[in-house]
């Protein structure tokens, strides 16, 4: 089964009340489905800027992208989450992960562990919130996404995700740190995975897949050049053909969408706040294929 596109622009800088207002409509009004608040320090804190966003809106969903399960207390992030849920309509999405940054770990207190401990802790969050009843008649719960791209991590989303929101960046080298882009073919075997795990599946999730760089342009070279910059072992030719980077003119942008689609079944596409500007005109040119 095809889905048709739904868009997503996950907002990460803080503004005043009016100005947050003001872009979230922005965004209403570009045509994205879905205004989305991330989970790091320094960022909008999620839930009242959720709420401030549907409040702002009419159309649009909102969600979180993703929460760091680490900062929640699962019984104290259910109770937020039936209040969001109730004060935005039923609009909610709620997006889990196990949080990525140490250094934020470190500035929160929170105690880093091993990848295995995070992700206890996120499974401790899914089990509560599908323990509870969280929409006002009872009858569903918001939405849940899970992301990440680790077998385990996939196999959970497998099992318990309505959305699979896949990173599409591995670990760098371990003397640099940080995160680098998965190539196309690493990517294939991470959705080849999670369809493994996915078998048997009474519905099949969404996939979403966060855009790190979008740039419709006539000149690649010059669009890819800031990433080369911070990550040497690529090349130009890395960067042109991964999967979270768009560069190119709008039709190009919009036929390689097409045809990620197709390859992996990528529907469901998040960019970043700086992007929502250059993005709009794929938006549509894609609305309702």
């Amino acid at each position: 089964m095809t889905r048709p596109f739904r868009f997503g622009v996950n907002m990460i800088s803080p503004a005043s009340g009016d100005a947050w207002r003001a872009k979230c409509r922005r965004a209403e009004e570009l045509g994205y489905d879905v205004i989305q608040v991330a989970d790091h320090l320094g960022m909008p804190s999620p839930f009242p800027a959720l709420v401030a966003a549907a409040e702002a809106t009419t159309r649009p969903r909102v969600g979180t992208f993703v929460l760091n399960c680490a900062f929640w207390n699962p019984v104290l992030l259910a109770r937020e989450v039936t209040t969001a849920a109730e004060l935005t309509d039923g609009r909610l999405e709620v997006g889990l992960g196990t949080g990525y940054v140490r250094e934020e770990f470190e500035r929160a207190g929170v105690e880093w562990g091993t990848p295995g401990s995070r992700v206890d802790r996120l499974v401790r969050c899914v089990a509560e919130l599908e323990r509870l009843p969280l929409t006002p008649d009872g009858t569903a719960r918001p939405a849940l996404l899970i992301g990440g791209n680790g077998d385990r991590m996939l196999r959970i989303a497998a099992a318990h995700a309505d959305v699979v929101a896949f990173t599409g960046a591995g670990p760098g080298p371990a003397d640099a740190g940080g995160l680098v882009p998965l190539s196309p073919d690493e990517l294939d075997i991470r959705v080849a995975a999670y369809r493994k795990a996915a078998v048997g599946r009474a519905e099949p999730a969404e996939l979403n897949l966060l855009l790190q760089l979008v740039a419709v342009t006539d000149d690649p070279s010059a669009a890819a050049r800031p990433w080369l910059e911070h990550m040497p072992d690529l090349t130009e030719q890395d960067v042109l053909d991964s999967p979270l980077v768009l560069i190119g003119t709008r039709e190009e942008i919009v036929e390689r969408l097409l045809a990620r689609r197709e390859r992996y079944g990528f529907s469901y596409l998040t960019v970043l706040e700086p992007y929502v500007e250059t993005f709009a005109p794929v938006v549509e040119a894609l609305r309702g294929r």
